[in-house]
This record gives structure tokens, C-alpha cells and sequence, in this order.
């Protein structure tokens, strides 16, 4: 009996989502407790000839690849939720690998909590070029999103969400509360996102519980391609962007503006403490991802 369905979004990346899916037949849990659900977001590389021979290479697992012809990763996502057929979904991203306990942690998870609606995991960046010496923790979330909150199963933090390319829900709170808002998330080579924070805000307001599971390990594989400050520009002002059409969607861009300016204040502190410390290139990588953040709150979006 199939109890979870594992949704891959593809775009385009053929040899990534290969490294992927050998993480995924890794994975602990009995192959019939589980499915892999792979949605093609009209890729134009050798995506689906790979998968094929991928799949050719383990037939004893329940991985399949479908098509999502309407273009943007929350499409992609809804699709592989509807295509599924566990109670319980588990979503993650085709640049990265999962630990082995995995799926075997959500299944646990939704078991023994009955109250948990939706969870994530930790995620760990790995960076096959080296981490760069500008990036701070505060520059690393939006690239990388890091996350770690202990190692021990519980509700998370006040102000924190799962990561996009690691959560977990039930079917009943799709039904429920819905799935992901196709005017937010990547859009082909676009980097509009907030389509989690979206659906995780909607959790919110009906005081729905979402959890931190601990072995469900995420390690995001950040390319060299992702550490130029050019990206960097590009993805903040993409996050402001984000912020922007969802304060419309809630009718409050000046509440989220005038949060922003407070932000600043932060901001140009910890530039300064940077400069001080002799860690300069830090500061200046960090008012570069603000001030694209605040372009973007302010665009004409």
C-alpha cells in the first residue's frame, strides 16, 4: 500500500535529477510503502530519455515521470500532487540528494502525530566548488536556505517554514487548505518564488501545526553558477519581488514595506560590524541582497 508520494519538479536539468533519484532508491522504506512521482515541466534537454534509462536500471521501484505542459514550478508541483496517490506527500527539488531515513521519517511522523498537518527537514547546502569566502549566513538562506533546529521531532520555530525543496503534508491539507498558488514560483529561468510561503501562511492563519523532523536530511548541491554576485542581485531582487505579489494577494504592501525599512537598520549594522571586523566583502554582499530585496518590494510588479 502506497503511503507516500515523493514529487520531483524537473525543469531542464537532466543530470541533477539523475543524482537525485539514486538518492531516493537509497531510501529506508519498504518500496511499497512509496512512490516517486517525477513531473517534466517541459524540459527541452534529454530529461525524459535519461529518466527512462534511469528507470530501466530499477524496476523494482515505484518511479514514474509525467508531463506538466503549463509552464512554472507550482504547476509542476500541483500536478505531481495530483498524479500521486499516498496520504501523505513529500516534495522536493531536482538539485539535490536525500538521506536514506528520508521517507521513513514523514511516514513516522504523520503516524505519530495526528495533529502534524504538513513538516520539513533540515537542509544542508553543499557547495562542489567551495563555499565562498563573501557569503554570511544571512546571504547563504536565500541561495541555499540552510536549516537546522536540533535533533529532536518538534513544532517549528515561530517565524520559520519548512524549506520549498524539503516538506512534507498530508492529502487532507491539500484538500483543505489548497495547493500552490500558480501566479507565485519559478517560471521556467524566472526566480519568482513565495509559492511556500504562501501555502504556509494559510496553515498559519487556521492554526494548522506543521513540524521539524530531524532525519529527514535535505542536502541542496549550490553550482558555481549560484555564487556570482550577478545571481545573487538577480535572486534578492526576485525574493522582493515574491514579497510584493503576495502583500498584494493579503492587501498589505505597506505594512510589508515600512517592515523593510526597519530591516535596513539591521542591515547597515551588521555592514558596519563586518567592516569593522575586517570581514568587508561579507558587508558588501549583504547590502547588495538588500538593496536588490528593496528594489523589488518597491518595483512596479
Amino acid at each position: 500500500m502506497i503511503r507516500l508520494s515523493l514529487v520531483i519538479a524537473t525543469y531542464n536539468r537532466a543530470a541533477s535529477l539523475l543524482d537525485t533519484l539514486k538518492s531516493v532508491v537509497r531510501q529506508n522504506a519498504p518500496v511499497e510503502q512509496w512512490e516517486c512521482v517525477v513531473v517534466n515541466n517541459n524540459s527541452s534537454d534529454n530529461t525524459a530519455e535519461c529518466f527512462a534509462e534511469f528507470v530501466r536500471e530499477y524496476p523494482d521501484y515505484n518511479i514514474r515521470m509525467v508531463n506538466e505542459p503549463s509552464q512554472g514550478l507550482s504547476y509542476a508541483r500541483n500536478r505531481g500532487i495530483r498524479e500521486g496517490v499516498g496520504e501523505y506527500i513529500a516534495i522536493i527539488d531536482d538539485d539535490e540528494h536525500i538521506a536514506e531515513d528520508f521517507i521513513a521519517s514523514y511516514i513516522e511522523l504523520f503516524d505519530s502525530v495526528p495533529e502534524a498537518v504538513a513538516a520539513g527537514g533540515p537542509i544542508v547546502a553543499e557547495y562542489p566548488a567551495g563555499r565562498p569566502r563573501w557569503m554570511s549566513c544571512y546571504t547563504e538562506r536565500p541561495i541555499a536556505n540552510t536549516m537546522y533546529f536540533g535533533e529532536q521531532v518538534c513544532e517549528f520555530p515561530k517565524g520559520r517554514i519548512p524549506g520549498g525543496g524539503n516538506m512534507a503534508l498530508r492529502r487532507s491539507a491539500i484538500r483543505r487548505y489548497g495547493v500552490f498558488d500558480t501566479s507565485l514560483g519559478y517560471v521556467g529561468e524566472s526566480l519568482i518564488g513565495g509559492e511556500e510561503c504562501d501555502l504556509f501562511e494559510r496553515l498559519q492563519i487556521a492554526e494548522a501545526k506543521y513540524y521539524y523532523v530531524p532525519k529527514a536530511v535535505m542536502y541542496h548541491i549550490i553550482p558555481k553558477e549560484k555564487l556570482s554576485k550577478e545571481y545573487l542581485a538577480k535572486l534578492s531582487y526576485n525574493v522582493g519581488v515574491s514579497q510584493l505579489r503576495r502583500a498584494k494577494l493579503y492587501r498589505r504592501v505597506w505594512r510589508v514595506r515600512f517592515k523593510e525599512l526597519f530591516k535596513w537598520v539591521g542591515t547597515l549594522a551588521l555592514a558596519l560590524w563586518y567592516t569593522i571586523t575586517l570581514q568587508w566583502h561579507k558587508g558588501y554582499y549583504l547590502l547588495l541582497m538588500r538593496l536588490n530585496i528593496s528594489r523589488g518590494l518597491w518595483s512596479k510588479e
